[in-house]
């Protein structure tokens, strides 16, 4: 047998050696359409794991090749603005499902064939509502009960309770559905599965594995005071996400559910207008991902800019952190700073290193390095309220505007718990690149 014939590089096709190329016109190549703000992180393999000592004595970042697919990652991490918008498109969603309930039917669609129009029916967002309809008294009335009650207004103003802004998303969990066994004699799934609130349930179907959750959604943004005692943060509580000399700054105080459900928000934003589902899909980085982004084709290198140092011969610092011990102001800022404050790195990626620290889709495991597969390797579950604290760890990368410069190394990882908040944690998404290769 030839070489042609085995590595099928041969003419191929039936009997003419032609290949059928299909309708005549018809485009063979599909070309992805970059996402707005996002850079290409080319497909390729790199050795995972830490390039210098293990300071912290963690032992849990040892090198390990892994593959990578292609992917797409923000060029920054979410901003107060970005995010603002979400919160906003929650808190319409909830005044139009409140006059929905209370008398004012025109904000639902009627009769859709593709939603369950008694259990959920769907908000008719053609239905305006502006600040005339507002001002109408009776409508004014209706919407009270969406604001602190009097004994919790500041100075007696009507204000928005945040508290009332939840999120309600759904995803299909191909993981536990591709474990799943299927009697074919019986027509029915054997086994359990564990829902999105990390409850275990029998399997009824397909419906087993399509988890629901909701998530408030509005920032922790008492988690400036929260994190540092005797310290005069109440200024940063109170105009950090709202105000907008703060637009181009990273969102902060919020948890690992609230970035994912940021996440889904904006994946069902990209699909508005379109017909069905195409499958581009917001999430976060899996810890791999971010690592691999991070070093910015620079495989040996210690930080996202490639050398073992933090500033450049001039003693410029190359990053928004704690430098020396503890000049916060040395690099440029006291405390976070507007993204792309600094250089990107190969990849087109800014603050990679530094400002605040970003979530990952992945569960902190510290012996996750010894079991991961070597191609695009990630560990993740659904917890319940009641699990041990251990699981609900989940891994942080990058360092922050308050770490020490270890902490910024491309191979250092660390984690926090997925419920808690803090002023020096972020995030960033990624989409994942449709096709095996690189364009």
């Amino acid at each position: 047998m030839s070489a042609g014939l085995i590595w099928g590089c041969g003419s191929g096709g039936s009997g003419s050696g032609e290949i059928d190329r299909g309708t005549k016109g018809r485009k063979t190549r599909y070309t992805e359409t970059p996402p707005n703000g996002m850079s290409f992180i080319p497909a390729g393999s790199f050795l995972l794991g830490q390039n210098d000592q293990d300071l912290n004595m963690a032992m849990n970042a040892g090198n390990k090749t892994v593959e990578v697919d292609a992917f797409w990652m923000d060029q920054t991490e979410i901003t107060n603005f970005e995010y603002r918008q979400f919160v906003t498109h929650v808190k319409d969603s909830t005044i139009r499902r409140h006059l929905a309930e209370n008398g004012y039917p025109d904000f639902l669609l009627e009769n859709d064939d593709h939603f369950d129009m008694d259990a959920h029916p769907p908000l008719n967002w053609r239905k305006r509502l502006t600040q005339k309809d507002l001002k109408n008294p009776e409508l004014r009335e209706t919407l009270r009960e969406l604001d602190y009650s009097p004994e919790e207004s500041l100075f007696g103003r009507r204000e928005f309770d945040v508290r009332q802004l939840v999120y309600e998303y759904a995803w299909f969990d191909m993981q536990q559905a591709a474990k799943a066994r299927y009697n074919h004699k019986e027509k029915k799934y054997i086994g359990t599965v564990k829902n999105a609130q990390g409850e275990i349930e029998e399997i009824k179907g397909r419906s087993s594995f399509i988890m629901r959750d909701k998530t408030p959604v509005y920032p922790d943004t008492l988690c400036w005071i929260r994190d540092f005692a005797y310290a005069y943060n109440e200024p940063l509580a109170t105009l950090y996400f709202s105000h907008r000399a703060y637009n181009d700054y990273p969102v902060v105080g919020v948890n690992w559910k609230q970035a994912t459900a940021y996440c889904h928000w904006r994946t069902k934003k990209l699909e508005s207008g379109r017909r069905g589902y195409s499958g581009f899909e917001y999430r976060l980085p899996s810890e791999v991902e971010w690592e691999y982004a991070a070093r910015g084709a620079i495989m040996g290198g210690l930080y996202p800019w490639g050398g073992p140092y933090t500033t450049t011969k001039d003693g410029c610092y190359l990053a928004n952190f704690k430098p020396q011990r503890g000049k916060y102001s040395l690099d440029g800022g006291v405390r976070t700073m507007a993204v792309a404050s600094y250089d990107p790195n190969d990849y087109g990626l800014y603050d990679m290193a530094g400002n605040v620290a970003e979530w990952t889709i992945t569960a902190y495991e510290e012996k996750a390095y010894n079991f991961y597969h070597d191609m695009m390797p990630n560990y993740t579950y659904n917890t319940r309220e009641d699990d041990p604290i251990v699981k609900k760890r989940k891994v942080v990368r990058g360092g922050s505007w308050k770490d020490i410069a270890y902490f910024l190394q491309c191979g250092t990882r660390t984690y926090e718990y997925q419920d808690s908040t803090h002023s020096y944690i972020g995030f960033r998404c990624v989409r994942s690149y449709v096709g095996t290769t690189a364009r």
